[in-house]
C-alpha cells in the first residue's frame, strides 16, 4: 500500500474479488476525489490495478520554484480552489518577475515599453479569462481573472485591458518598465534595433521607419533589387529561454478541479501591439476536468498557429497517455516549421505528467503529496 501524506488507498481487483481501502486519517476524504474513486471503480471493472491519485498537484513550465511553492500553499494548506491557487502561483511570479520574462520590469518591445499578458481557464466551467498588450497595470493574471469573474467576454486588449483592471480595482497606472528593461532596449538601438522581428521589410539594418516590398524596390533601385531582396533572406533567431518565455501553470485541487493559467511581459524587443500566444487559451494552456491540463511555452507566433494545448487535452481524452500526446503536439509544429523553438506539459487528471520539446531543452516543475519539494524535470529536445 502506497502512502501518500495522510492517507492510503489501494484498490485491487482480481477476477473474483473487488479490494477497496482507505485509511481512517481525516485528511484521506480531502485529498482524494469521488471523481477519482469513480475513476478508480470504473478501471477495476476492466481488470486494472491501480493506486491513489496524489491530490493535490501543481505543474508549471521551466524551473519557477518560488511560483510552484505559492501555487502548492494555497492548494494544500489553504485548500484553495484550482482557479486560486493557479492566481496565487503566478502572481508570485508575476512578483518576483521571474526570468525577466514574467511581470513588470522586462522584455521591452520596440518602442522600450513592457506591456503583460496573462490567461486563467477554468477547467471545470471552461470559463476564460484573459488580457493581451496590457498597459500600466502590473498583476496580468489577476486582471485575467477580472475579466472571467465580471464581464461576459473571454479577452480584453491593449489600454482599454488596464482601464477595466484599474476600474475593477487593481492598483494602477504604474510605469511597467525598469532600469533593467531600459538599458537592454537602449542597447539593442545602440546596436541598429538587430535582432528584431520584422521581415520581408527596408531597410535590413537600422531601426526604420520601415518600408515593404514596393518601397524597398523603390529605394534600392531596379537594376540592384535583386541583390537588395537578397539581404533579407537570412532572419535572426530571436527566440530563446530568456527572452521568450512563459509561465504556464496547472493545479488540480483537492476535490480534483482543474484550472490552468499563464503570465508573461511576451517576447523581447516585439513589434509594438504584437500579442503572443500567452492569453490564447488552447494555445499557452488548456484544461478539462473530464481528462487534464496542457501549459506551453516557447515561440508563441508559430505556437498559437496550431493551438498545442488543446490538442494535447483532445489526444489525452482520445485514450494518449502524456507523454504520447505531448509529443504528438510538438512533432505536428515541428513538421511545419523545423526551425521553431517550444515546449508543452501534459497532466492527465491522475496526476500523470510528462513533457515534450523541440529546439531547446526544457524544464518543467512538480509538486504533489508525493514530494517534499518542488522537483524539477529536465526534458531533451
Amino acid at each position: 500500500m502506497r502512502h501518500l501524506r495522510g492517507y492510503a488507498l489501494k484498490l485491487h481487483c482480481p477476477s473474483t474479488n473487488l479490494e477497496l481501502k482507505l485509511t481512517n486519517s481525516p485528511m484521506a476524504s480531502e485529498h482524494f476525489s469521488t471523481i477519482s474513486l469513480l475513476l478508480l471503480v470504473l478501471q477495476c471493472a476492466t481488470g486494472l490495478e491501480v493506486e491513489g491519485v496524489a491530490y493535490p498537484l501543481v505543474v508549471a513550465t521551466w524551473p519557477f520554484k518560488e511560483a510552484v511553492r505559492a501555487a502548492w500553499r494555497s492548494a494544500n494548506e489553504k485548500a484553495s480552489s484550482a482557479v486560486d491557487a493557479v492566481i496565487d502561483g503566478c502572481s508570485a511570479c508575476e512578483e518576483l518577475r521571474c526570468d525577466g520574462t514574467v511581470g513588470p520590469g522586462g522584455s521591452p518591445d520596440e518602442n522600450g515599453e513592457t506591456t503583460l499578458d496573462a490567461l486563467i481557464m477554468n477547467g471545470t466551467t471552461m470559463e476564460v479569462g484573459a488580457v493581451a498588450g496590457m498597459r500600466f497595470v502590473k498583476d496580468g493574471i489577476k486582471a485575467a481573472k477580472l475579466v472571467m469573474d465580471h464581464t461576459e467576454h473571454t479577452l480584453l486588449v491593449g489600454e482599454m485591458a488596464s482601464v477595466f483592471a484599474i476600474s475593477m480595482g487593481l492598483s494602477g497606472p504604474t510605469n511597467l518598465s525598469s532600469s533593467e528593461s531600459i538599458e537592454k532596449w537602449t542597447n539593442w538601438k545602440r546596436n541598429h534595433c538587430q535582432p528584431n522581428f520584422r521581415k520581408n521589410v527596408f531597410p535590413e539594418i537600422g531601426c526604420g521607419p520601415y518600408h515593404v516590398h514596393d518601397v524597398k524596390l523603390n529605394l534600392c533601385g531596379e537594376d540592384d533589387a535583386r541583390n537588395c531582396f537578397e539581404a533579407f533572406e537570412l532572419q535572426s533567431n530571436v527566440v530563446g529561454r530568456h527572452n521568450h518565455d512563459t509561465i504556464s501553470m496547472a493545479v488540480i485541487d483537492k476535490w480534483g478541479h482543474i484550472a490552468v493559467g499563464t503570465s508573461t511581459n511576451g517576447a523581447t524587443f516585439k513589434i509594438p501591439g504584437r500579442v503572443g500566444d500567452g492569453p490564447i487559451a488552447g494555445s499557452s494552456a488548456y484544461a478539462d476536468d473530464e481528462v487534464g491540463a496542457c501549459g506551453a511555452t516557447g515561440d508563441g507566433d508559430v505556437m498559437m498557429r496550431f493551438l498545442p494545448c488543446y490538442q494535447v487535452v483532445e489526444s489525452m481524452r482520445q485514450g494518449m497517455d502524456p507523454q504520447r500526446a505531448a509529443s504528438d503536439a510538438i512533432s505536428r509544429i515541428a513538421r511545419k516549421f523545423p526551425n521553431f523553438v517550444g515546449a508543452v506539459v501534459a497532466v492527465n487528471r491522475n496526476g500523470v505528467h510528462a513533457g515534450a520539446c523541440y529546439g531547446w531543452t526544457f524544464q518543467y516543475s512538480i509538486m504533489n503529496s508525493t514530494l517534499d519539494d518542488v522537483e524539477i524535470i529536465t526534458v531533451l529536445p
